[in-house]
C-alpha cells in the first residue's frame, strides 16, 4: 500500500540565507545584552558616587571620563551674558527651559558650563524669562554629566539667539571663545534665590528594555531555524 515519507531536503540557498539570518539575529541579541550591561554599570556608578562626598575639580582642563557622574564642587563667577536656554524641557507637564550659564573657575581662565535648572516658559515665546544671576563668588555643588544634549529637531537650525534646541559644546566654545571643561554640571545646591527648579531625575538603568530587545532577537533566531526545518521537509511517495 503506497504511502508518504517525510524527507528533509534543504536547498543550498535556503541554508545560506537561514544561516546568515540566524547569525545576524544572534549578533543583535548579544549587542543588546552588552548595552544592558553598560547601562547597569553606569547606574551602579551613579549610585556609588551619590553616597560619596563631592570632589573638587581642578582649575586646569580635565577628562570627562575621570569625573563622569561624580558629585563635584567648584568656586567661581557666573558669566550671565553668555547664558543660553535649552528649549522644550518639561517639568510636571509644563513646558519651559533649562538655563545654562558658564562659570569661570576662581583664579583660572577655564570655564565650566552649569545647567542651573528649569524655568517655565511664558505665553509669549519671544520673551525669555528673566533669571537672576549673582555677580559675586559662589560655591556650587553638582553632578557631572556628558555635555552632549540632544533633542528631536525638525530643522537644521538648532540655534535661535539664546534659545537652543540641542546643546553642542563645540559650537558653544566657538561662540564664547572660552576654554571650557569638557563636561556639564547639573547644579544641586541652592546658593541664590533664582527661582530655578533643580529636581534632577535619577532614572533606573533602563537595561530591562535592552534585555527585552535581546530576547526578541534571540526569538527571531529560533523562529528562523524552525521555519527552515518546516519549509524544507518534503513528502515523498514511497509507493
Amino acid at each position: 500500500m503506497p504511502g508518504f515519507l517525510q524527507q528533509f531536503r534543504p536547498s543550498l540557498w535556503s541554508t545560506i540565507v537561514t544561516l546568515l539570518a540566524i547569525l545576524l539575529f544572534l549578533k543583535l541579541g548579544f549587542w543588546q545584552l552588552s548595552r544592558a550591561e553598560e547601562k547597569d554599570n553606569r547606574f551602579s556608578l551613579l549610585e556609588r558616587y551619590a553616597q560619596q562626598p563631592p570632589v573638587t575639580i581642578p582649575s586646569s582642563l580635565v577628562k570627562l571620563d575621570d569625573y563622569l557622574y561624580r558629585r563635584i564642587e567648584v568656586d567661581g563667577y557666573f558669566v550671565p551674558e553668555q547664558s543660553i536656554f535649552l528649549d522644550n524641557k518639561i517639568y510636571q507637564g509644563v513646558a519651559g527651559y533649562h538655563v545654562l550659564t558658564p562659570l569661570r573657575l576662581v583664579d583660572s581662565s577655564v570655564y565650566i558650563v552649569v545647567n542651573r535648572g528649569w524655568v517655565a516658559g511664558g505665553n509669549d515665546r519671544s520673551i525669555l524669562p528673566d533669571i537672576y544671576t549673582p555677580n559675586e563668588l559662589i560655591h556650587l555643588v553638582g553632578i557631572v554629566v556628558s555635555p552632549s544634549i540632544k533633542a528631536l529637531s525638525l530643522s537644521d537650525n538648532n540655534v535661535a539667539g539664546k534659545v537652543w534646541q540641542n546643546f553642542d559644546l563645540g559650537r558653544y566654545r566657538d561662540m564664547t571663545n572660552f576654554a571650557l571643561q569638557p563636561l556639564l554640571l547639573l547644579q544641586q545646591n541652592n546658593v541664590v534665590d533664582d527661582n530655578l527648579i533643580r529636581e534632577w531625575e535619577t532614572p533606573d538603568s533602563g537595561s530591562a528594555r535592552n534585555t527585552g530587545y535581546a530576547f526578541q532577537w534571540f526569538s527571531f533566531a529560533v523562529l528562523a531555524f524552525i521555519l527552515y526545518l518546516v519549509l524544507n521537509v518534503k513528502r515523498k511517495n514511497n509507493g
